[in-house]
């Protein structure tokens, strides 16, 4: 009565969505993380390429020197794991560090928010579900549905 439902019908379908609510809030979140993460490598590279750049020239100047790649060994190879990555982009120009980082900052604030809007759904879901649960009991449906599947079984 608290929640204005008064009909077993409309109470489980307002549980339903809920719980829905709660799931796509879940899948938006780790979207967003999976994103975000996706941005800071990309950021890795990026600054590990523009350090990396000078070593890289120097080493195809020496002609491609294998005592130049035991004494630059680290920085060749963050520099073609940069490349590597940057390739996998398919894009010919590199992207900004200010632009990567400003997305970044919009994808935290769009997970903070989701957060938010998570553990409210949470909380109504868990409220719906234990009237649910309740309203279950008190009416013997659990029972009632139980005793149905066993004898589904039975007939099997």
């Amino acid at each position: 009565s608290e929640n204005n439902l008064m009909n077993i019908e409309d109470l489980t379908a307002k549980t339903d969505a809920a719980t829905a609510r709660v799931h796509e809030l879940q899948v938006t979140i780790r979207e967003t993380e999976k994103r975000m993460a996706e941005l800071h490598a990309l950021k890795g590279h990026i600054i590990n390429y523009v350090k990396t750049r000078e070593v890289y020239a120097a080493y195809r100047m020496a002609g491609y020197s294998k005592k130049f790649v035991a004494e630059h060994e680290q920085e060749i190879k963050l520099h073609q794991a940069a490349k590597e990555a940057f390739s996998t982009l398919g894009t010919q120009k590199i992207p900004k560090v200010k632009e990567i980082q400003a997305e970044y900052d919009e994808l935290k604030e769009k997970k903070k928010q989701a957060y938010a809007e998570y553990h409210q759904a949470q909380h109504e879901m868990r409220q719906l579900l234990t009237v649910r649960a309740n309203v279950e009991r008190i009416l013997g449906i659990e029972e009632k549905e139980k005793g149905q599947q066993i004898e589904k079984k039975k007939e099997r």
